[in-house]
């Protein structure tokens, strides 16, 4: 099914049908559109509180454990790898191997959520913006609108390089004429919205919703996306904003940050809300992220993006952070002892041993650390990095004890990158940016890895229906 056709198909489903779940931590106690008629919705503030808590709804999927964003950020990086898994493990194992191909059901999962979610989103806006609702009202929604329109194109465009490029719903007959636009041209557009949403989306502490998008959230993800077309010079600019803006601070201990009781903290300038329950927005990670079908450190185990000898060996053996971010192996339900590295990040020691599979743990999209790193990158100034290392309580770059193989600041902010953000939906986006991955990607993978490799190859199935879809170079 043509991807702008299955979007439209959904928008029902998504938008007007959607069961959301109670969170008494946020924004989305708010109650579900049900049974309405889009005809004669979309009238009050309440009827656009409503569709607005559907919108960022859609993060649970674009962010999934088993996303596109998961596949490509960790399993084509050197970060993450698989081992047992239920499912098609041959296509989910094609993204480690890079033996993909376009007929692949994960590549056509992360092509078709995307569009689905942006065609929620977009819905939103366009009856924002033909609503009479009050204008400060109308415009802080639609800011927060455009700011997930903003990156969900950001993340595709970083998939599958040319892509169509959706600034609003789009009827069926509308979708066989809506081609790929190349990359500049996609840019152009998120950094249009991220401009509008950073200049009327309220500061982290104006916010009067937990989760809601922010100023700073749009500024730092504007600033990663100045970086990834190369205009260093204005995501030093915008960087800086979220700097001084004062808004926003390291938590004084890394341990804090995957502590349940800091959650939404100062670090952290987007971040997506979960609940543990069985009726509400529990959090996918650890039990995704856990060995396989393990029954004894949470319900079950995915088997997802399992620790790399790679990851593991990139961390100085000082450095506190190693040991935060990765178990190296659990104890299975006959107290026998299982060496393997996986993840520590959204491990809840409260559901050891429960059987259960609903967690707490939020999902950090952007931190402060990440900010002040990408700061360091467009500023060529080693003291953000340092500042990084400072909380780490590990020696500072260009003074005694740094290890020298990262004899360039480039070298050691991309080290920094890994070990500090490791498993966080960086590590292939961040080689990519910095044109590193060819070289760092090739050795770890242990097989040529070429600038087509890259980006994934366009669905099949998309093609099949429109034919005027072109494929990437190589699949």
């Amino acid at each position: 099914m043509n991807a702008i056709r299955l979007i439209t198909n959904y928008t029902g489903i998504l938008l007007l049908g959607a069961v959301l779940w109670s969170c008494s931590e946020s924004f989305l106690d708010l109650s579900p559109i049900s049974r309405a008629n889009e005809t004669n919705y979309y009238k009050t503030e309440k009827d656009f509180e409503t569709a607005v808590v559907a919108a960022y709804a859609t993060l649970y999927t674009e962010f999934a454990p088993e996303s596109g964003l998961s596949y490509c950020s960790e399993q084509m990086s050197d970060e993450a790898t698989v081992y047992d898994m239920a499912g098609n493990v041959a296509d989910k194992q094609a993204f480690k191997n890079y033996s993909l191909y376009p007929a692949n059901t994960i590549v056509l999962q992360a092509w078709s959520s995307g569009y689905n979610n942006l065609m929620v989103v977009n819905t939103v806006i366009e009856k924002l913006q033909a609503s009479t609702l009050n204008g400060q009202f109308k415009t802080g929604y639609e800011a927060e609108m455009r700011f997930l329109r903003a990156l969900y194109h950001f993340n595709l465009v970083r998939m599958f390089g040319d892509i169509p490029l959706m600034k609003k719903p789009a009827v069926v007959d509308e979708s066989y004429g809506i081609l790929r636009s190349p990359v500049s041209e996609v840019y152009d557009f998120i950094i249009e919205d991220l401009q509008f949403a950073a200049d009327h989306l309220p500061l982290q502490s104006q916010i009067s919703r937990v989760g809601q998008a922010t100023k700073g959230a749009a500024q730092g993800i504007l600033g990663k996306v100045y970086l990834t077309v190369g205009n260093k010079n204005a995501a030093k600019e915008v960087l800086w904003q979220v700097i001084s803006s004062n808004e926003y601070e390291l938590l004084p201990d890394y341990a804090h940050l995957w502590d349940l009781a800091h959650e939404n903290s100062r670090e952290a300038l987007f971040e997506i809300q979960h609940v543990a329950g069985p009726t509400t927005p529990s959090s996918p990670y650890n039990e995704s992220f856990c060995p396989y079908n393990n029954m004894s450190i949470c319900g079950q185990g995915g088997g997802m993006n399992q620790v790399t000898d790679d990851l593991w060996n990139e961390f100085e053996p000082d450095d506190p952070r190693r040991d935060l971010s990765i178990f190296t192996g659990y104890n299975d339900k006959g107290g026998n002892w299982i060496e393997i590295k996986f993840h520590k990040k959204w491990w809840d020691p409260a559901w050891v041993n429960s059987g259960s599979y609903y967690f707490e743990n939020n999902f950090i999209v952007l931190r402060y650390a990440d900010v002040l790193l990408m700061y360091a990158e467009a500023a060529d100034d080693p003291s953000y990095l340092n500042m990084v290392r400072d909380r780490a309580g590990v020696p500072r770059y260009g003074e005694a004890g740094y290890p020298a193989q990262y004899s360039t600041l480039a070298l050691a902010i991309e080290h920094e990158r890994m070990v500090e953000l490791s498993l966080e939906y960086h590590r292939w986006f961040d080689l990519k940016r910095t044109g590193r991955a060819t070289t760092v990607l090739s050795e770890r993978k242990g097989k040529a890895i070429t600038e087509q490799m890259l980006v994934l190859p366009i669905p099949q199935t998309e093609r099949d229906i429109n034919p005027a879809l072109t494929q990437n170079t190589g699949y």
